[in-house]
């Protein structure tokens, strides 16, 4: 089997003064507990634990930021994870990332924030990006599985013209072409949010399409693709919590309710 390397992005711009690691008291939005364990670790093991997976790194500000847990401060000892410095953005972070990491493709992009993935969820990407062609990967999820599971949830959808869709902060890149999708996050993510980052990123025909509702996903897909000279390929991951990450206290607080019921049932 083809081993993946995994990067994960858990730099944060507000440090201490985030929302979240306000919470808990703590330097840095990836060392809060959720359900008794790091956030930040939940997402090393879930990804270390997938048999596509060979070497684990982690780019964030400092290493002395992972050493704060000794959960985090063992992995980096006992190699289970490598520090890389972050970029300036996100873009940076992974450009920078590729180019450090001797054979670094095929790589698997995750978020530091991303709790709720599994390794389930890790090997049904990596088992799609090894079965398809193309150059990246992105993964999402239809909001008819999100709303299913949590019919009164509030989130927001790509609204396209087959249907709702919500990113899963997973991607995949095969090679060195793949860089020029991930520089869309030069200027941040958050799309919905900030119209004209996705405007300089996705070019005005994307943006067109997009609010109209005049394009399919894959159609979109195929926009991008050409634009950026690439072979663009979606994943779609079939798990309602996918999408979830921590960016706020409302989300740390679902998080954790999710995890408290997943390890009940477990222990079942």
């Amino acid at each position: 089997m083809e081993k993946f390397t995994a990067l994960i992005l858990a730099a944060s711009r507000a440090g201490a003064q985030d929302e979240v690691a306000k919470l808990q008291g703590v330097s840095h939005k990836c060392l809060v507990e959720l359900d008794g364990e790091v956030m930040l670790e939940r997402v090393i093991n879930a990804i270390s634990a997938s048999p596509y997976i060979g070497r684990v790194f982690v780019s964030i500000e400092s290493e002395s930021i992972l050493r704060e847990a000794p959960s985090l401060a063992a992995a980096l000892d006992s190699g289970q994870i490598h520090f890389l410095p972050s970029g300036d953005n996100l873009f940076a972070s992974v450009r920078d990332g590729a180019a450090a990491i001797a054979d670094a493709y095929p790589l698997l992009i995750s978020t530091g924030d991303n709790a709720l993935h599994t390794t389930e969820y890790i090997d049904h990407f990596c088992k799609a990006f090894l079965d398809t062609q193309g150059d990246g990967f992105a993964g999402f999820t239809p909001a008819q599985t999100i709303l299913d599971a949590y019919p009164d949830g509030k989130r927001a959808f790509h609204e396209l013209k087959d249907g709702g869709w919500s990113s899963c902060n997973l991607y995949g890149l095969r090679n060195d072409k793949a860089l020029k999708g991930a520089q869309a996050f030069e200027t941040g993510g958050q799309f919905g949010k900030q119209p004209r980052r996705l405007l300089k990123a996705m070019g005005l025909g994307f943006v067109i399409k997009y609010k109209f509702k005049l394009a399919t996903r894959n159609g979109l897909t195929e926009h991008l693709s050409r634009r950026w000279n690439l072979k663009l390929t979606p994943i779609i991951m079939p798990f309602a919590n996918a999408p979830i990450d921590v960016d706020n206290v409302g989300d740390f607080r679902r998080t954790e309710k999710i995890l408290k019921k997943r390890r009940q049932a477990e222990a079942e």
